[in-house]
């Protein structure tokens, strides 16, 4: 017997293609009614359903993929954020390391989530819908069979009725009949035991999908939460350096302004003239008024009891032994939340329990405030230096106007 290609003879092909024929005119004498056709309506029941969750699971499949791709797009998006917020963080700012280990942290917690859910989710659902192309494929079968059983039905009758009675050719109708009706019938109490079971397992498939794709998601919007709250706090304590700065920096170039007008005008300005105006936020401070440079002149030239500058003491041992005794233990250990020094240029007499009573000379350690909010505008918070040194106790802290001092 000629082959007519790989496992398939010239006799199987020819039965392929009666069989065929066989059905297609099954098929159109069924549907001209001129044949009866065996209906199923419970089965046909089971179909549809079958059809409607395989359409739903295909679709549920390709909108979680759609969602991991975008969880990587989204990905993929934060880190070029983080890598461009640690390229411009210069590395004298707050918190330098801070920001590299949060970025770390960032990218670690987005790779942790995308394969979370394409581990659980999306490969749950791939196994789910992996069952469904062999029972399709079985249930077409199944129909093809039906055809073949109600063919076989018709024929075996036909030759039953007909007026000359070949028995040869009941007998093998009635084969081909019996064959038939079995393999049909094999192959539909299978799927009507496997599609009502099949229909029932959706349920737990998607219970199971979504009630871990909703734990994944809330684990990590948790943890994303508490990255972008150190982030924020991380911000708004460089801010917070920032405007220190600059305030401090701006009271010093208005008090060497002040200097400077205070010592082109000594000769016509009074003392009261002089003293700083009040913070705007607190009650107006009044200090004790500098010394009239004129007044203390006249005093040292008339006084017995002023002292008179030993003409054998060097003035530049005096000056440096001053500054020695100012700055005596800065290298040692600093309160927390030290940020720079300042000296009082005016004595400040303090009208509230949480001020600091200064006097022109102290020297005082600045500090960041705990809360930024309470922190009202020309105003600052410190410790004495002397007062520090002695105690090493920071809770003798309090704000004091900082128009009364100057950065040094």
């Amino acid at each position: 017997m000629a082959e007519m290609g790989k496992g398939v003879t010239a006799g199987k092909l020819a039965i392929n293609v009666q069989k065929r024929l066989t059905r297609a005119q099954e098929k159109v004498l069924q549907k001209l009614g001129k044949a009866d056709e065996t209906r199923d309506a419970a089965f046909e029941e089971m179909v549809a359903n079958f059809n409607k969750q395989m359409v739903e699971g295909t679709k549920l499949q390709k909108d979680l993929k759609t969602y991991v791709t975008a969880v990587k797009t989204l990905h993929d998006a934060s880190r070029r954020l983080q890598d461009c917020l640690a390229d411009m963080y210069e590395p004298d700012w707050f918190g330098k390391e801070e920001m590299d280990a949060l970025a770390e942290d960032t990218d670690t917690l987005w790779l942790d989530y995308h394969q979370s859910i394409t581990d659980k989710s999306v490969t749950c659902m791939d196994t789910y819908l992996t069952q469904f192309p062999d029972i399709k494929a079985r249930i077409a079968k199944r129909d093809r069979k039906m055809v073949d059983f109600d063919s076989a039905r018709h024929h075996f009758g036909s030759l039953q009725k007909g007026k000359k009675k070949d028995e040869a050719k009941i007998a093998k109708a009635e084969e081909d009949l019996g064959r038939a009706q079995k393999i049909f019938e094999e192959l539909n109490v299978e799927l009507q035991d496997e599609l009502p079971a099949l229909w029932d397992s959706r349920v737990g498939v998607y219970v199971n999908t979504f009630q871990s794709l909703a734990g994944h998601q809330e684990k990590f919007h948790r943890d994303m939460s508490k990255l972008s709250q150190n982030l924020n706090d991380i911000m708004t304590k460089l801010e917070e350096q920032r405007q220190l700065k600059k305030d401090g920096t701006a009271a010093a170039k208005t008090e060497d302004g002040a200097k400077s007008e205070e010592a082109d005008d000594s000769k016509s300005v009074s003392p009261a003239q002089k003293r700083p105006g009040p913070p705007p936020s607190r009650p107006p401070p009044r200090p004790s008024p500098s010394p009239d440079p004129v007044q203390q002149q006249n005093v040292s030239l008339f006084d017995n009891e002023a002292s008179v500058p030993d003409p054998n003491v060097d003035s530049a041992t005096t000056t440096t032994t001053h500054q020695s005794a100012v700055t005596n233990g800065s290298d040692g250990e600093l309160p927390q939340g030290f940020l720079y020094k300042v000296k009082a240029v005016h004595d400040y007499a303090a009208t509230d329990g949480d001020e600091l009573e200064l006097k022109m000379g102290d020297v005082v350690l600045v500090l960041g405030f705990d809360n930024p909010d309470e922190q009202d505008d020309g105003w600052l918070m410190g410790v004495k230096e002397s007062q520090w040194l002695q105690e090493k106790d920071a809770s003798a802290k309090g704000v004091f106007p900082e128009n009364f001092t100057q950065k040094f």
